[in-house]
């Protein structure tokens, strides 16, 4: 499971928007990035062609195993690194954003060490 951080951020942003709405489209996912239509298309492209998401024809884009998967730890990573900052006094939104830029380089056994810490 080797893919690029840009990646793993639309799979964590359509996992984000399954759990939230019970679907996920284009739209919502570059407004919940902050990035383009185009860029969502050609991003879409690219995890369809690998393997990682499926697309309807309805517009709606679903998960693989193999996109869950990964959707799923960098998620996981997410809740309990914000968690984390959280607990050690840092502001929930600054919190939030921090631990977008974390979860994708912390080692196995930092984000192991911080979930003991949270728990």
């Amino acid at each position: 499971m080797n893919i690029y951080e840009s990646a793993e951020d639309y799979l964590e942003q359509i996992l984000m928007l399954l759990e939230k709405k019970g679907h996920a489209r284009s739209t919502d996912i570059a407004s919940g990035l902050g990035v383009t239509k185009p860029s969502v298309s050609f991003a879409m492209k690219n995890l369809r062609e690998n393997g990682y998401i499926n697309m309807g024809t309805d517009g709606l884009i679903s998960l693989t195993d193999k996109g869950y998967a990964i959707a799923r730890k960098i998620y996981d990573r997410h809740l309990a690194l914000t968690k984390y900052l959280i607990q050690i006094g840092v502001p929930e939104d600054i919190a939030k954003e921090d631990a977008c830029k974390i979860e994708h380089d912390l080692s196995e056994e930092s984000f192991a060490a911080i979930c003991k810490q949270i728990k």
